[in-house]
């Protein structure tokens, strides 16, 4: 195999291209042309989305890099998503405090993004810690972007201090494997994988390095903070984007690797999935400030994405992208809501300031109301059919305890959920948010997210090409 193999690359390539070229119009486009990188970066990266929409298998270099049609569906998905963020992003980067800021923002997200890739596509343990730290250090300076707020410095620090730490226990457990089986290759470790307490320990030191990135409890803490002190638009490429590209790397990996311990790392996943969803739902009740409390939510449906990891089956991927797919929809209308909200009142986040908001704005508290019913998994929104299909395949594979504990889960998210419908709807105020207009890039970010929120539940189709696709893997 030669240099030229790279060139069978042709997501992350045409990707480093955008990254690239956007690089280049930052450093040389005049002042006055500057507001055209926004839409340029979004008709980039749907460029590269539309060149690289058809799924394939790709093996290279003995196997360290290995793309699958599973893969290269769930990188569409993470594409997509960013372009719904960077829509969101407009009226922010348009601010006199991160206006020359605009190309560095783009080029910081690409970054994330391409490391995400190569996260997906990782068929060896370097590799693939290579491309979590590509989507996790420039990661850190968007959460801190708003330098001059003290909140967001706060959170900048504390989540490159959680990565840190994170990476370390990552990197260690990473090395045990390697001096228990002598190859760090997907493919070659599940032949000197026995079982060994050493080879337990390298397990339980991944999948610790792992929930940090999904903010699974325990290793959640930095979650709310970083959230609230991160600018709104990376809080929600965040919750999202970065979450649904660690879930699918973790369970690829629990499968390809860890698959002859499936005992060991089913159990410790069942701990974790209850007390995820269980304190991430008692702790949501309690948030008043709306971004903190999308904090607890992620992570809330951290836990129910890992229903399907912990199904480890053709279905429980399926469902696992699927879930994924819907949760993007759901969770960047509710985001652009907050944000939409935020830019217009410089900065209310509280629940009371939308007491009332029916009144002035009946538009975005209806995208807000069906994101939320559909978070809290009420038929016939998306999020239902989602939630059943990591419930099923969760329960096909056994684990019936689990689903029932995660279902009487739901009924708790539902309250929280309705506590900001009633708040916009029922709750009384005599000075409502005043009525305004959102831009044509909010508006169009928050129409795909309803259409997808509708048409999601609607197609099932798109479930079972997932699960023939998945079958694949």
């Amino acid at each position: 195999m030669d240099i030229t193999s790279i060139l069978q690359m042709h997501q992350e390539l045409s990707l480093t291209a955008v990254f690239l070229l956007m690089f280049v119009l930052d450093l040389f486009l005049p002042v006055r042309l500057r507001h055209w990188l926004r839409p340029l970066a979004c008709a980039l990266l749907g460029i590269e989305l539309l060149a690289n929409i058809w799924p394939d298998e790709v093996i290279l270099f003995g196997g360290m890099y290995h793309s699958t049609p599973m893969a290269s569906i769930m990188k569409s998905v993470l594409t997509l998503g960013t372009i719904l963020v960077f829509l969101q992003s407009t009226h922010w980067l348009r601010r006199p405090d991160t206006r020359h800021k605009m190309g560095e923002f783009y080029t910081l997200t690409l970054s994330t993004l391409l490391g995400m890739y190569f996260m997906v596509s990782a068929g060896h343990f370097l590799l693939f810690f290579l491309g979590l730290e590509l989507a996790t250090v420039p990661m850190a300076c968007l959460v801190a972007f708003d330098k001059y707020k003290g909140h967001s410095a706060e959170a900048g620090a504390k989540f490159i201090l959680s990565a840190l730490f994170s990476s370390g226990i990552f990197l260690y457990g990473i090395s045990m494997i390697y001096g228990t089986v002598g190859t760090l290759y997907f493919e070659d470790i599940p032949a000197g994988i026995t079982g060994s307490p050493l080879q337990i320990l390298a397990l339980v030191f991944f999948f610790s390095g792992m929930a940090f990135k999904l903010s699974l409890v325990p290793f959640h803490l930095w979650t709310a903070d970083t959230y609230q002190g991160a600018p709104t638009t990376v809080a929600a490429y965040l919750s999202v984007i970065s979450k649904g590209a660690a879930a699918f790397a973790l369970m690829a990996i629990l499968v390809k690797v860890f698959g002859s311990m499936t005992a060991q790392w089913s159990e410790m996943l069942c701990v974790v999935i209850v007390a995820t969803i269980t304190i991430a739902n008692l702790f949501a009740i309690r948030q008043s400030n709306l971004k903190r409390f999308m904090a607890f939510s992620s992570i809330s449906q951290a836990g129910y994405i890992m229903l399907a990891v912990l199904a480890g089956t053709p279905q429980g991927m399926a469902s696992l992208v699927y879930y994924i797919i819907v949760y993007i929809a759901a969770n960047l209308a509710v985001f652009g809501v907050i944000n939409a909200i935020e830019q217009h009142t410089h900065g209310m986040v509280e629940r009371e300031d939308y007491n009332g908001l029916y009144k002035t704005n009946p538009r975005l508290t209806m995208v807000m109301t069906l994101a939320l019913f559909s978070l809290a998994g009420i038929p016939p929104f998306a999020g239902f059919f989602s939630k059943f299909f990591v419930f099923a395949a969760a329960f096909q594979s056994g684990y019936y305890l689990i689903v029932f504990i995660a279902l009487v889960n739901t009924i708790i998210s539902l309250y929280y959920y309705l506590l900001i419908v009633k708040a916009m709807f029922i709750t009384p105020n005599d000075e409502p948010i005043a009525t305004f207009k959102t831009g044509i890039a909010m508006r169009t970010c928050l129409l795909i997210c309803v259409a997808g929120i509708f048409i999601l539940g609607i197609a099932s189709s798109i479930y079972q090409l997932l699960n023939d696709t998945a079958a694949l893997y």
